[in-house]
């Protein structure tokens, strides 16, 4: 809630004209490029405009150049431009303008101009993204989801991987039971300690889900809310609703807190809201309705599946095996997979160990699938995805299907269907060939230690499902992805979104943020990867003078830590397109020994191009590859007379281009160092200035020298 205020105060009691303050924070997702450009771009308009500004930056390592109270006490106003939640809490009472992020790079003058007129923000109100312009970003739903999904996926590999472990050492089959670990055994208790992470996971989503929407007060109803969601038997029911449930539960538990903080309440009662009243009203309304409402159909849609299921027996081996896989793909120990694995292990006593095969062979293709998935096409993920498609792999192995769910949760609309297919086909091949499997579990490892009859046939079922799964999915994200960059390619929005953080690949068509856009997607994947953050922002260093340049020329010749030097430094590039001009970017950097294939890397930073323009815009180019065809991190620049087209946003020529190629193993902290301080530098329209008129390589060397 705002109200309007009158104007800022503007001199002091003498008379005097005082000195304006204005205060930001600047903050993004991934928390490299556009976190610190922002702030940069923000603090050079004040300064020019004589204006104090101190600028917070919330980055990957956290915040830095932290507003305390007595900076919020003497501000007359605060511009919030961020594409993701900061707490406005601290400044109530004060003018907030809040944007995108994007905004603060390309308006930061119209900022400071806005903010003077901003409303007034009050104690406990929820604040929107000011009508004033902000930038274009991802839907709060979106954000919300991806904040849900990242706090889980710890769970699910450690609970996983612990589990998958303790059955291959502790366990053996056991025709009523499954893989049995005997109790009072040291693998039973690394068993519990990982059913304790897998039950975890559920609530851990739904709460993060409810966060990212709520707030703090909405924690607490969004964890309750997922263990209801996963607790069947609160709702009558033999299988929880799972992560779907979870899904559903954190996004009411989120927006019912929400509304919640809308309602005015006398000033009393302000204080206790957010930490009593609204988690307590939110987790008792959250719980029942879920009981009440929603759980009930999920018991019912249980048990007439059940019925359903009873009733095709005696049908095609080949229609039931594919039902039964889409089932158990559908939500990975929701109540449809349930349903279809309770179906099958009950049938066990009975004689019948045909339908449990089916179950046993579709319920490793979805961890299996999407692990390989994110082998075969790597640019498509992050690294903590590729980590876990990892984990994923070995949980697959040993019939832990939970392993996909973080792919599911991530990108329902392409994974779950790609999920189905590849189940449907192991259960319908597993069905028409008659596998058997003599206990209630599924995976290789019920076949490694002899509870599956029609063992190659069993393999064969998993080994298609996997790779109709894992081609699938590959092929529906791979859609997604471009239908998304084509249509931010045409928004005339003017911001830059929270970047997705699956994709990875510079310049996935985001416009407005100009330079900032396109260095802050490549830093996705290394920021999710290494939780590492560039070094602490600070005012550039500006060369304006000849005592500047005789310095620099006293200074060894090297920029980035040595990772520039006069060795990759091309005064004239001469291609004339694109990926000539990769090419010989990637010759130059052949010459300093550190780089083993130029093809390869030349392939990979093509690749990198096809994922999105690494053109910037203001005649800037930064194409990247991180590949083992160099062994050490290497940067190179050269300089265009003419211009190469390099599709840029912007529809300049790109006459300044840097060229940063990384090994697999050593791209973490380096490459975002690189990144951050390119990515502040190149603001400073006077060092791309300064770039071009530079003679020679030595003096482009110093002129570089500049970025640190």
């Amino acid at each position: 809630m705002t109200s309007p205020a009158g104007p800022p105060p503007t001199g002091g009691g003498s008379g005097e004209q005082k000195r304006l303050k204005l205060l930001a924070v600047t903050a993004c997702p991934t928390g490299i490029a556009h976190t610190y450009m922002a702030a940069e771009k923000l603090a050079q308009a004040a300064e020019n405009r004589g204006i104090d500004m101190k600028v917070e930056t919330q980055g990957s390592i956290g915040a830095e150049n932290v507003l305390d109270d007595n900076d919020v006490n003497t501000a007359d106003g605060i511009i919030v431009a961020a594409d993701k939640d900061v707490d406005l809490s601290r400044f109530a009472g004060k003018r907030v303008l809040t944007v995108g992020v994007a905004e603060g790079i390309r308006h930061p003058e119209r900022l400071i101009e806005q903010v003077l007129s901003a409303p007034v923000h009050e104690a406990g109100a929820v604040t929107a993204a000011s009508g004033a312009g902000g930038g274009k970003e991802r839907s709060v739903g979106y954000k919300a989801l991806m904040n849900g999904v990242s706090y889980m996926i710890p769970f699910v590999v450690v609970g996983g991987l612990l589990i998958a472990i303790s059955l291959s050492l502790g366990g053996h089959t056991d025709p009523s039971g499954g893989l049995v670990i005997p109790k009072d055994s040291f693998w039973m208790d690394v068993n519990n300690i990982g059913v304790i992470g897998f039950t975890l996971m559920v609530p851990i989503l739904s709460g993060y889900i409810a966060y990212a929407i709520g707030d703090r007060p909405a924690l607490v109803p969004g964890m309750i809310g997922g263990w209801i969601a996963n607790t069947g038997e609160l709702y009558d029911s033999k299988a929880g609703a799972g992560f779907i449930g979870a899904i559903v539960t954190g996004f009411l538990a989120g927006y019912l807190v929400l509304w919640i903080k809308k309602i005015k309440v006398p000033k009393f009662a302000q204080p206790i809201m957010p930490i009593i009243v609204i988690p307590i009203v939110a987790t008792t309304a959250l719980g029942l309705f879920f009981i009440y409402v929603i759980g009930k159909p999920i018991s019912w849609v249980f048990e007439n599946l059940t019925d359903w299921l009873s009733g095709m027996t005696g049908t095609s081996a080949i229609l039931l095996g594919a039902i039964l896989g889409l089932m158990i793909a559908f939500d990975m120990g929701g109540p449809v997979n349930k349903t279809a694995f309770l179906f099958g292990a009950g049938l066990i006593a009975t004689g019948n160990q045909t339908v449990m095969g089916m179950c046993a062979a579709a319920i490793p293709v979805m961890p299996l699938g999407q692990g390989l998935a994110t082998l075969i096409r790597k640019r498509l993920y992050t690294e903590q995805e590729r980590e876990t498609g990892l984990a994923a792999l070995f949980m697959g192995c040993f019939g832990i299907s939970e392993g996909a769910i973080p792919f599911a949760a991530a990108r329902p609309a392409q994974v779950i269907p790609a999920n189905m297919l590849g189940g449907a086909v192991a259960g319908a091949i597993a069905g028409v060939a008659g596998v058997e499997d003599a206990v209630p579990h599924g995976g290789p490892i019920v076949a490694v230690l002899g509870a599956v009859s029609g063992v190659p046939m069993f393999f064969v079922a998993v080994v298609i499902g996997t790779v109709v799964t894992a081609l699938t999915t590959v092929a529906l994200v791979d859609v997604s992805e471009r239908r998304r960059r084509g249509e931010a390619l045409v928004s005339t929005g003017t911001g830059t979104a929270g970047l997705e953080p699956a994709l990875v690949g510079a310049g996935a068509g985001v416009p407005g943020a100009g330079v900032a856009a396109v260095v802050a997607q490549t830093a996705v994947r290394e920021s999710a990867a290494t939780g590492s953050s560039p070094s602490p922002t600070g005012p550039p260093a500006v060369s304006t003078g000849a005592a500047d340049e005789t310095e620099a020329d006293d200074s060894p010749a090297e920029v980035l830590s040595g990772h520039l030097t006069e060795q990759t430094v091309k005064v004239r590039l001469d291609a004339s397109d694109k990926e000539s001009a990769i090419r010989e970017m990637a010759e130059l950097l052949a010459e300093t020994g550190k780089v083993v294939d130029v093809d390869e890397l030349v392939a990979t930073a093509l690749r990198r191009e096809a994922q999105g323009t690494t053109g910037l815009g203001e005649e800037i180019a930064i194409p990247h590859a991180k590949t083992d065809a160099v062994t050490a991190p290497v940067v190179g620049f050269a300089r265009s007379v003419e211009g190469v087209e390099w599709d840029s946003l912007d529809g300049t020529r790109a006459r300044l281009v840097f060229m940063i190629a990384v090994p697999e193993a050593a791209a973490g902290d380096e490459h975002l160092r690189i990144l951050s301080l390119l990515s502040r530098k190149l603001m400073d329209a006077g060092f791309r200035e300064r770039l071009l008129a530079a003679p020679d390589e030595s003096a482009v060397l110093g002129v570089l020298r500049e970025v640190g």
